[in-house]
């Protein structure tokens, strides 16, 4: 019954989504449609206020277990505080069950286009020099929503491929400022070479090798940020890669001014890059308790986001902007930098373990979200997808040629805990389904031994 569904589906245009959501739907479908002519009613209104579709800036960084951001109590045992995050927590939702993809790049990936990564071949994680990236027929959600009067922009860790195709000016971002690889080529430089930290990168700083038959194969050099086609900053070192951090919050600000003054709704994503692996050495001193790499980077966005909602309220569109803060996997646990630890779960980053795939998610929308709210429903990174381009009025755009794993979940954003659209999630590491979760159970399919006959 569900594939027939899902055929019907496509001949009439609709989104198509996984068996499991048209199992909800049969049971939900009615109520789920009377909220949802309330919902619209909602946005409606606000669209007459506001006089633009609203403003979404998503904010996601690396490596985190739930519950590190928006609880403090947790926060005073491990050494360091992000206030202004946990001011979020306090004026809007703080969700206890944000699911990822185990690792960087599936993230990434299934956030830019509302499916799982096994779908698109993101599903491992990009290392430099990576000569491959997502496809020029994935549709992100920059492309959805531009098709609708967004401005959009990525300033960040992209992190999704080093092909012109992959690019995130060529995957419907009008403005661009971005990484292509993840924070390992922090150590990517002269510095670290002559150290051993990485080898092979810089072939001028060996010695003379006289076996060495073949050169053509060993890279010279790699792309550090793009800004559009063009290399931003000088050749790569220690601060300057910091200085990308700094470049990508200013230019989130500056973009933000830029789409008020044409009155157009606009739509950031904004993914620091800030637990690169060699500390910024202009940072004479620590800035936490803790000392170690993740909470300093913490400390550092939580800093942004409190320039950026003094931002928005100087700018008289708090109001009007959904902003969402959230890590991409769990914490590094095997193999990473010291600090890197499992906080609420079993299990850190590669892992299908709760530990590795639960994040903190915090959304705040002035007016909209009811403040103070802990959500216990299940939300995954697709749904953010279909989630936005239903706020920006983009569901028309949304792609009915494949699956969307995606589900609308404006209801669960609008009328808090207990009214998602979702009771399970698929856990793949690489290509391989290795969990599965349905309500407060979880199975584990990567591990399973067959049955005894």
């Amino acid at each position: 019954m569900s594939l027939t569904t899902t055929y019907s589906s496509a001949e009439d245009g609709k989104i198509i989504h996984n068996a499991e959501h048209y199992v909800l739907e049969a049971q939900h479908g009615d109520k789920w449609a009377m909220e949802d002519g309330d919902i619209q009613e909602k946005l409606d209104a606000l669209e007459a206020k506001h006089g633009t579709k609203p403003n979404i800036i998503h904010i996601m960084w690396d490596d985190t277990a739930v519950g590190k951001v928006g609880i403090p109590e947790i926060q005073t045992v491990r050494g360091f505080e992000t206030p202004y995050m946990n001011q979020m927590a306090d004026e809007g939702i703080n969700f206890m069950r944000m699911y990822t993809e185990p690792a960087c790049t599936p993230t990434r990936a299934a956030f830019q286009t509302g499916r799982y990564t096994v779908r698109s071949g993101m599903h491992t994680v990009s290392f430099p020099v990576e000569y491959s990236g997502i496809d020029g027929e994935e549709v992100t959600i920059a492309e959805v929503l531009s098709d609708v009067g967004y401005k959009t922009a990525f300033f960040g860790k992209w992190h999704l491929g080093d092909t012109e195709f992959s690019y995130a000016h060529n995957q419907g971002y009008d403005e661009s400022f971005f990484t292509p690889y993840n924070q390992v080529s922090s150590m990517w430089v002269p510095g670290a070479e002559v150290n051993n930290v990485m080898t092979g990168l810089y072939p001028e700083l060996f010695g003379e090798d006289k076996y060495r038959m073949d050169s053509s194969w060993q890279p010279n050099g790699y792309l550090w940020t793009l800004e559009g086609t063009n290399e931003w900053g000088p050749p790569p070192d220690i601060t300057s890669f910091w200085d990308i951090e700094v470049e990508a919050q200013r230019r989130t600000l500056e973009f933000i001014d830029q789409s008020v003054e044409a009155k157009k709704p606009f739509f950031i994503a904004y993914h620091p890059i800030a637990t690169g692996f060699v500390p910024d050495p202009r940072s004479k001193s620590k800035l936490t308790a803790n000392k170690n790499v993740l909470q300093e980077a913490l400390v550092k966005i939580d800093a942004f986001v409190g320039d950026l909602f003094t931002h928005l309220e100087e700018k008289g569109i708090s109001d009007n902007t959904l902003v969402i803060v959230m890590a991409d996997k769990g914490p590094f646990t095997h193999f990473g930098p010291r600090g890197m630890v499992e906080t609420l779960y079993t299990g850190g980053k590669g892992d299908f373990t709760e530990g590795g795939v639960r994040v903190p998610a915090i959304a705040k929308w002035d007016g909209v979200i009811e403040p103070d709210q802990i959500v216990g429903d299940i939300l995954h990174v697709t749904d953010l997808f279909t989630t936005f381009a239903r706020l920006g009025g983009a569901m028309v755009g949304t792609p009915t040629d494949r699956v969307i794993d995606g589900i609308d979940q404006t209801s669960l954003f609008m009328n808090g805990d207990g009214y998602s659209r979702r009771d399970y999630v698929m856990i793949y590491q690489g290509p391989v389904l290795a969990a599965g979760v349905k309500g407060r159970f979880k199975r584990d399919w990567k591990m399973r031994h067959p049955a005894c006959h």
